[in-house]
């Protein structure tokens, strides 16, 4: 019989009932009013049209919804891919035209990626992207994003497609051209959202700036006074496209696409494993990652860009009380209906209120909670993060997002190349250590040394447990070694090569090498690289210590 959990999988929307619906459609309308907003801001970063951003929330949000695993994970464009959208592209495109284009196309690249990982089921290599790596490269991309967004509000023109540090050099020399009522609509932007969070955390503040702020554009008539607005917004569906562009430009756009998934993979995976875990339903990481697929996809052909994950905005259903995927499909119905009946509304929409709720948004993306944490736990890790921060903000994110690889690939080979090596005593508990300086000095019993390799052996410790093995063995004098194998979960062609050579050291020098505890699997392993030849196994250390040790009168 099928369970009700494995039932409630099988549903369209999991977790919808008749006695949350209203909850989850109000949770919708909240959703939404976050979503519009910064979806315009968002789109801008990137360097498209406010439809873009838009687009984004109809077509590609539906088929997301209907498709993903997590009943929580909000799906859209966010800072991170706006940057990384803004400053791959930027460089690639001939005319504006073309610009779009190649966000399409990046979006379709990186759809059929997603799709092609859910398959082969690659979720995993979501966890090479470690926590410090996330932390330092979006954060790296957040303060970016927090230059442009700075300049907006105090009406400085900048160039946001440009490096950070013409960014900044740009926002610093147009200081003396501020605009007065920039400053003041931004600074009243502010003091609304960060208060309004404090007072009444469920109101829609950033729909509160946009409505407010048009107001008073319209009646003061501020863009005549300098004051930027969204301006005119193409009314109207999002309807099929498919970008026109030479081969050339659909391989350059590869790389980015590449780095796009591998962020959102590592931070929408791990948010929606977290939320599941969280409120105790189940998540799939591939069925997550056909989601993502199909959403990029859909945004793709329909005028969008890349969709990523949100955790902001999923916090927010959290809080709001949401537990399925029907807000989401409540923004998509709502973004539609603006589309088509209330593009005009935007128009007047002034920017500095845009770039205060983005500025908002993103402050808490810079990490700085995170870092402080990393320092005081692990200083390592922090230097990571550190690494991947000042990459991401001084090289690019492209080749941010290489050094993030190359630092966790040598994050997890300096940890596996030092594994701990001990003897035991003979009840079981570590005795000494073989990757100490100290000399050790005693035998697990008399003739026999017991070693414990806690790890895999193979290519990146291989030297490490050959001398560990004959270090132990010349200054003990013992005459019979025994591998505690229970941690030892592969051995590869360099680890058998290293596994030889203490096999033929051992024999010049009268000793032998016995195994225990073998885990399942290891010991055909071993047959396979043939180096199982004069070894004994034994089921326990214990066994193997009572049948080889020297003081016994049998041994006499």
């Amino acid at each position: 019989m099928v369970d009700a959990q494995t039932r409630s999988q099988r549903r369209i929307l999991p977790g919808l009932t008749g006695k949350n619906l209203v909850r989850e459609l109000l949770a919708g309308v909240t959703l939404l009013a976050i979503a519009i907003p910064l979806n315009i801001g968002y789109a801008q970063i990137a360097g498209l049209p406010a439809t873009a951003g838009l687009y984004a929330l109809v077509l590609p949000a539906i088929l997301y919804a209907l498709t993903v695993s997590s009943r929580q994970l909000v799906a859209s464009p966010d800072a991170a891919a706006a940057a990384l959208v803004a400053s791959s592209v930027g460089g690639l495109a001939v005319s504006q035209g073309n610009y779009i284009a190649l966000t399409l196309a990046q979006a379709l690249i990186g759809g059929v990626l997603f799709l092609a990982c859910a398959f082969l089921k690659l979720g995993f290599l979501a966890n090479f992207l470690s926590k410090p790596i996330l932390v330092g490269f979006v954060g790296g991309l957040a303060l970016d994003i927090l230059v442009s967004q700075v300049a907006k509000m105090l009406g400085v023109k900048i160039d946001s497609g440009g490096e950070f540090l013409d960014k900044v050099a740009g926002l610093v020399t147009g200081l003396q051209k501020l605009n007065g009522w920039s400053v003041l609509i931004a600074a009243g932007a502010l003091v609304v959202l960060l208060a309004g969070r404090m007072v009444a955390r469920a109101v829609p503040w950033a729909l509160v700036v946009l409505v407010v702020g048009t107001v008073i554009v319209v009646v003061t008539d501020a863009p005549s006074a300098g004051v930027s607005v969204l301006g005119k917004v193409q009314a109207g569906p999002p309807t099929l496209t498919w970008p026109v562009i030479d081969w050339g430009q659909w391989l350059a756009v590869i790389p980015s696409a590449i780095a796009l998934t591998l962020v959102t993979m590592g931070e929408g995976l791990l948010v929606s494993r977290s939320y599941g875990e969280r409120r105790h339903y189940p998540t799939r990481a591939n069925r997550d990652l056909f989601a993502f697929g199909l959403g990029n996809l859909g945004a793709g052909v329909t005028g969008g860009f890349f969709v990523g994950s949100s955790t902001s905005r999923t916090a927010a259903m959290d809080q709001a009380g949401s537990r399925t995927q029907l807000p989401t499909l409540v923004i998509a119905v709502g973004t539609l209906a603006l589309l088509i009946f209330g593009t005009a509304l935007l128009e007047d929409i002034p920017s500095p209120a845009i770039g205060a709720i983005v500025a908002v948004a993103v402050v808490p993306v810079l990490g700085i909670p995170d870092f402080i944490r990393l320092w005081r736990l692990d200083k390592f890790e922090f230097a990571i993060a550190a690494a991947c921060f000042l990459g991401a903000v001084f090289i690019g994110p492209i080749a941010g997002i290489v050094i993030a690889f190359v630092l966790a690939v040598v994050n997890v080979t300096r940890r596996a190349a030092n594994p701990p090596i001990d003897t035991l005593a003979a009840d079981g508990d570590p005795a000494d250590s073989l990757l100490d300086e100290a000399e050790p000095d005693s035998v697990t019993v008399p003739g026999v040394v017991v070693i414990r390799l806690a790890a895999p052996l193979f290519f990146a410790n291989s030297t490490m447990f050959e001398q560990a093995v004959k270090r132990a063995v010349t200054t003990t004098g013992a005459v019979h070694v025994v591998l505690d194998m229970e941690a030892v979960t592969d051995v590869d062609v360099t680890g058998a090569e290293a596994w030889e050579s203490v096999q033929e050291f051992l024999t010049e020098r009268g000793a032998d090498l016995a195994l225990s505890r073998v885990r399942p699997g290891i010991r055909d392993r071993l047959a396979q690289l043939e180096i199982t030849s004069g070894l004994t196994y034994f089921g326990t250390n214990r066994a193997a210590i009572a049948a080889l040790r020297t003081d016994t009168p049998e041994h006499a």
